[in-house]
């Protein structure tokens, strides 16, 4: 009795919850107390179990919302953006008012001053061989067929139609510049020329930005057997003699020696495009040309030629054995303190660190070995003898005005010779300085005739009351122009990044007083995520990252046009 007693009080208090009535559960209970006890736990472990489950629907609910509204929000964003720059909205005319900046050149000074420039305050013209913006780190990729062409370039018309003033942009090469008449002459290069080829136009300021081209160093046969990798085509015609080089070692009946000829490349030059040339390569062997010609991925040899002591001489000491272990490992063979001395149809010959010459069979040479000034760049000098005689390239004050064009002519990019680095890097902060610079010299050319104005007006009023007013307006304007101050130009070093193949990457970034040096798996994602970023368009963009995806899912194409 006691022990029924005991359970009556022990579960009063949960009588009502159940669904059969109070006395059923009494009586239970007290017929069969441990049965009842067995019964109760279960009914309350089910009660637990399905409030579980019942928070888990609500938070799965709630989850696949939030993924839904993500999706549909980032598509709207997406559809929104593309649009927007696909359909732009109607532009300025010429203003015989303003003055005319021409810019010379396409590449990374010139576009970064395009897409920062305040073309309400001037007119336009941009005068370049190639139509089109092209985004020179990723074109390792290109040559190996991890990115598409098309990805990597952008329209310049496309930068140039967003802008609030019409844009001219005309495809020609110039010719001449005369610093003194103030004045460009361009040629018609295109294929399908017509009735006028050349003409003369005149400007107020030049920008002058062409680059440069492939040095040589005056190497006999590197001009006629070497594939540079400075421009678009230089990538498309390395794809073509690399894959060219495994289909002729795939032809019936050659020698031993002739397919290990073939399968030998030759990257010359131990910087950035040279290491990620090489990295590439290894990539595309092992990801791709080991499936579609097993009986030649195994006899491919890449080697790796510098002049220097060592790769990467703008890295880290961490960062180049690094690179170099991985070389190792990837059977990438580097050849430091040795140079080339002619590269012949067949072979390359190279002076080894013992001074001794030796010729190395091989398919392909890539020639990644530095830059040099353009013929038109050299005339240009030649016509201020007196300030410019540096070989290396055009001398800039800290303005980036060229020495002795009477500040009528700025210099940007490879084409100068100034103590930073001829980096991509270098010249995008040049641009985005200049643009900045245009705009204070508009703002304070226009306070400056609003002063002129204002003054003469003072000359003319009569009363006491009027020129007190004029007195006081030309005191704010000239309050105005001493806030507008001209800055020199000042390079801030982002840090240097490359890849070195088996997705891995280096990364030199600057914190705080010291550097961060990292390599890795993790770097490497880095070092796509900063390109993604760099990319000048949502376009870009997009295609760069759908070709990293086609060829994670689908490997690379080894067809040849």
């Amino acid at each position: 009795m006691l022990r029924c007693s005991h359970t009556q009080v022990l579960f009063s208090r949960t009588l009502l919850r159940s669904p059969l009535s109070s006395t059923a559960l009494l009586r239970r209970a007290q017929l069969n107390p441990s049965s009842y006890g067995q019964k109760f736990h279960a009914h309350q472990s089910s009660t637990l179990s399905a409030t579980t489950k019942s928070k888990w629907r609500g938070f799965l609910q709630l989850l696949g919302r939030a993924t839904l509204v993500t999706i549909l929000g980032g598509a709207g964003a997406f559809y929104y953006i593309s649009q927007r720059e696909r359909h732009p909205g109607p532009q300025l005319p010429f203003d015989p008012s303003k003055k005319t900046v021409v810019v010379l050149g396409s590449g990374w000074g010139a576009t970064s001053l395009l897409t920062k420039i305040d073309t309400t305050e001037y007119n336009v013209v941009v005068i370049s061989p190639k139509n089109f913006f092209l985004f020179t780190p990723l074109l390792p990729s290109v040559a190996v067929g991890t990115l598409n062409p098309r990805s990597v370039i952008q329209p310049t018309r496309y930068i140039t139609r967003h802008k609030e003033r019409y844009v001219t942009v005309i495809e020609a090469e110039a010719q001449e510049v005369d610093p003194v008449s103030k004045t460009v002459t361009f040629t018609d290069n295109s294929e399908i020329k017509g009735e006028v080829s050349t003409k003369t136009i005149e400007y107020d300021y030049l920008v002058y930005a062409v680059g440069a081209e492939v040095q040589t160093f005056n190497i006999p046969g590197v001009k006629e057997h070497a594939c540079f990798m400075k421009e678009l085509t230089d990538a498309e015609k390395m794809q073509r003699r690399f894959l060219d080089c495994m289909e002729t070692a795939a032809f019936p009946g050659q020698s031993t020696e002739e397919i290990g000829r073939l399968l030998h490349l030759v990257v010359v030059g131990g910087g950035p495009t040279g290491v990620e040339v090489s990295g590439e390569l290894h990539d595309f062997l092992e990801e791709d040309l080991r499936e579609w010609y097993p009986e030649l991925a195994g006899g491919v040899r890449i080697t790796l030629v510098e002049a220097l002591p060592s790769v990467l001489p703008t890295f880290s000491k961490q960062l180049i054995e690094y690179t170099e272990s991985t070389f190792k490992q990837s059977k990438i063979d580097i050849l430091t303190k040795t140079m080339v001395k002619e590269v012949k149809e067949n072979s390359v010959v190279l002076q080894m660190p013992d001074k001794s010459i030796k010729e190395v069979p091989c398919g392909l040479v890539v020639w990644a070995a530095g830059n040099k000034g353009r013929k038109i760049t050299q005339d240009l000098m030649s016509k201020l003898p007196d300030y410019q005689n540096n070989k290396r390239g055009i001398l800039v004050d800290d303005f980036l005005h060229m020495q002795g064009a009477e500040n009528s002519i700025f210099a940007i990019g490879d084409c100068t010779a100034t103590s930073y680095a001829p980096t991509a890097q270098v010249a995008s902060q040049q641009g985005a300085y200049l643009a900045r610079l245009l705009g204070h010299m508009a703002k304070t050319d226009s306070l400056q005739k609003t002063l002129q104005g204002l003054e003469l007006q003072e000359n003319q009023v009569t009363t006491e009351e009027e020129k007190a007013k004029v007195a006081g307006e030309i005191a704010v304007v000239r309050k105005q122009l001493a806030k507008v101050k001209l800055r020199p130009f000042h390079y801030s070093h982002q840090g240097s990044l490359a890849y070195i193949g088996s997705e891995k990457a280096i990364a030199d970034l600057p914190f705080m007083n010291g550097n961060i040096a990292s390599g890795g798996v993790a770097t490497y994602l880095f070092w796509r995520s900063a390109y993604l970023s760099t990319l000048f368009s949502l376009r870009n963009r997009t295609l760069v990252a759908t070709d990293w995806l086609k060829v994670k899912l689908f490997g690379r194409d080894v067809s040849r046009e």
